[in-house]
């Protein structure tokens, strides 16, 4: 085995905070470095602001930080988005205001609310204002009760994986995010509960699972919800959060289901696309790119038959398509890349997110039942590609197409 390709670098920089604005990710500090502010080429905001993340944890998490008034995000709660804070004005690894300064106060000094403020400086404005040592009236502050705005719920199974989930499942919701956050709040849920648990015992981060999402959204006055699930396909686990949401269909007056990634015709073939673009740089024609799915007992499971099939007919030969739990196996793969004559093959999740199932299952060469032990056991020379399909903009934007698609059959 050749080992492991480089992969996306861990969030957790050891450092200041990373900061995440849309599908970029950024480190702006490091260990033993004095605190910094991003230089502009880091950050899409002027006058040296970054969006600071603490602790290296993106949305749907609850992140308490000090300051005179409690921050209310533009993202509808403390599990909606994560705390923005001024990256000069953090403590290092804290992301937490400096003592003695609110966040108001650096904030004129650095003219954050110049008239030439971008729609990214708006944003974190809009964060901080909760953080002003004046306090809004109390006729203002019923009036923003008032207005609730509609929710987009990003539903995922989840991961325990934490840098692979802030650039997967974390991208995704950056993407709808980027697009509806004007006139929706985006929120998280995760639907397995053993995942959540872990987080929670492990490091403390607290995740809705849907009936938690839902009900919050019910006792927030939310009238209006999309649910946009992240499943590769409208298997067991998109039926279990259709069934869900259907017990929820007089607390709302408008809901609609998005659709999962691999739906229409033009969704394979996007995502055919969008793969065979990704992995370019291992296809030198010597070498098998095959994509390690899930796999299910439910009909779906067919629909990795169907990708297979797509990437035939667009010229893709080079790709096999197979799973860990059910079929075609990863003996079908290996067979049918020798079949076709490579003796190289680069191994990647077919999943959202590159996590136990693609760590162990698949790249664990120590692991006889792994694929990556199989393949070199078969003869392959074996790289293994840890990145989850959430990782890949294009597929992204897939997902937002379906949050459209969603909205209009409000």
């Amino acid at each position: 085995m050749t080992g492991a390709a480089p992969t996306q670098p861990a969030l957790a920089c050891g450092g200041n905070q990373v900061g995440i604005l849309g599908k970029g990710h950024y480190c702006v500090g490091r260990a033993g470095e004095p605190p910094r502010a991003p230089s502009q080429t880091a950050s899409p905001f002027p006058h040296g602001i970054a969006v600071a993340l603490s602790p290296c944890e993106p949305r749907g998490v609850r992140f308490p930080f000090e300051c005179k008034k409690q921050a209310r995000y533009p993202f509808a709660d403390e599990r909606a988005f994560l705390s923005l804070v001024p990256i000069s004005n953090c403590r290092r690894g804290t992301g937490k205001p400096r003592k003695g300064k609110t966040m108001s106060d650096q904030m004129s000094r650095r003219g954050f609310m110049g008239a030439a403020a971008t729609g990214a400086v708006a944003l974190a404005g809009f964060a901080l204002a909760g953080c002003s040592s004046t306090s809004a009236s109390p006729e203002k502050s019923s009036e923003k009760e008032k207005a609730v705005k509609p929710v987009i719920l990003v539903t995922s199974f989840g991961t325990s994986y934490n840098d692979s989930r802030h650039i997967t499942i974390g991208a995704i919701e950056d993407a709808i995010r980027e697009k509806y956050w004007q006139d929706y709040d985006i929120r998280r849920a995760f639907t397995a509960q053993i995942i959540i648990d872990k987080l929670k015992m492990r490091d403390g981060i607290t995740i809705d699972n849907m009936t938690e999402a839902l009900d919050r959204c019910v006792e927030d006055g939310v009238k209006e919800i999309v649910v946009q699930p992240t499943h590769l396909m409208a298997g067991l686990e998109y039926a279990d959060v259709k069934d869900e949401l259907d017990k929820y269909a007089d607390k709302f007056d408008k809901i609609s289901l998005g659709d999962p990634l691999l739906t229409s015709d033009d969704d394979y073939k996007k995502v055919a696309a969008a793969i065979k673009e990704n992995m370019a740089s291992f296809d030198d024609g010597k070498t098998a790119l095959c994509l390690m799915g899930h796999g299910t007992e439910a009909d779906s499971n067919a629909d990795y038959a169907k990708m297979q099939e797509v990437f035939k007919n667009e010229g893709l030969t080079q790709f096999f398509v197979g799973t860990v739990e059910a079929e075609p196996t990863c003996e079908d793969v290996i067979a049918a890349a020798s079949a076709a004559g490579y003796k190289k093959a680069v191994l990647a999740p077919f999943m959202v997110v590159a996590g136990d199932h693609a760590n162990n299952d698949m790249a664990d060469e120590t692991d006889p039942d792994s694929w990556a032990a199989k393949f070199v056991a078969a003869g392959f020379e074996v790289t293994c590609l840890l990145q989850g399909l959430g990782q890949n903009a294009a597929v992204d934007d897939i997902y937002v197409s379906h949050v459209d698609d969603a909205i209009a059959k409000l």
